[in-house]
């Protein structure tokens, strides 16, 4: 994640020194901060990182939770989105967006996550996407555990050609990380193009050095993922 109002110089040291040994998925902007900067801004932020950080960074996050209702002006996030988007593939990169799965947990109805990405995600991103993923809370959401498979098999109808899987799962309850971890981690919607992901939000306050406790159970869960 790429901190607001960060130069991408500031991030070439440690992309590099991470790329030796992973590959690297970047996001342009968290979502919290979409609605700080204007499209121009966004568009300028998107050609500056890839042009800073393109050899080292294997995977462009375009859009972050992007149909999440505080993102800003609807037209403003479509723009910011399908402009980075188009940035991106000028350059053969490859392009990863975002959802917020929100079902019963919204204030607006269009910013449900289907209903909005049907609306506003243009068909050239439906066809040309190379990720789509979720990003999903269960406190956020009044707790709810959804039917994953049904909602990837409708993603993946709406996306054929992307690989699928989780952008960011976690939660702040330290009584129930562990459980919570093992849970996303050994899910596997039965659809091809699911890729997993999960992306765990608090990786460096939870497993940092690696002798806390819940390394081991992030490594025992990746190790036990088919």
């Amino acid at each position: 994640m790429f901190d607001e109002f960060q130069p991408a110089s500031s991030y070439r040291q440690a992309a590099v020194a991470i790329h030796q040994v992973s590959y690297v998925m970047g996001e342009i902007l968290d979502s919290q901060y979409m609605n700080t900067v204007s499209v121009q801004g966004y568009l300028d932020r998107t050609s500056e990182y890839l042009s800073a950080l393109g050899d080292v960074v294997d995977i462009w996050e375009i859009g972050n939770e992007i149909n999440g209702e505080w993102l800003g002006k609807n037209v403003d996030v479509v723009a910011k989105m399908s402009g980075a988007y188009d940035i991106a593939k000028s350059q053969g990169r490859t392009a990863a967006l975002t959802l917020y799965y929100n079902q019963d947990c919204w204030s607006n109805p269009s910013n449900e996550m289907f209903t909005w990405a049907q609306s506003n995600i243009p068909d050239r991103m439906k066809r040309g996407l190379d990720y789509v993923l979720v990003s999903y809370y269960e406190e956020d959401c009044n707790k709810l555990n959804p039917d994953w498979n049904a909602v990837f098999a409708k993603l993946s109808a709406m996306f054929p050609n992307s690989k699928l899987g989780f952008g960011e799962v976690g939660t702040s309850n330290a009584l129930t990380k562990a459980a919570y971890l093992q849970r996303y981690y050994a899910l596997k919607p039965p659809v091809a193009n699911y890729v997993g992901g999960y992306f765990w939000w608090y990786f460096r306050e939870d497993m940092v050095p690696y002798t806390q406790p819940l390394w081991s159970t992030l490594n025992n869960a990746i190790a036990s993922t088919p």
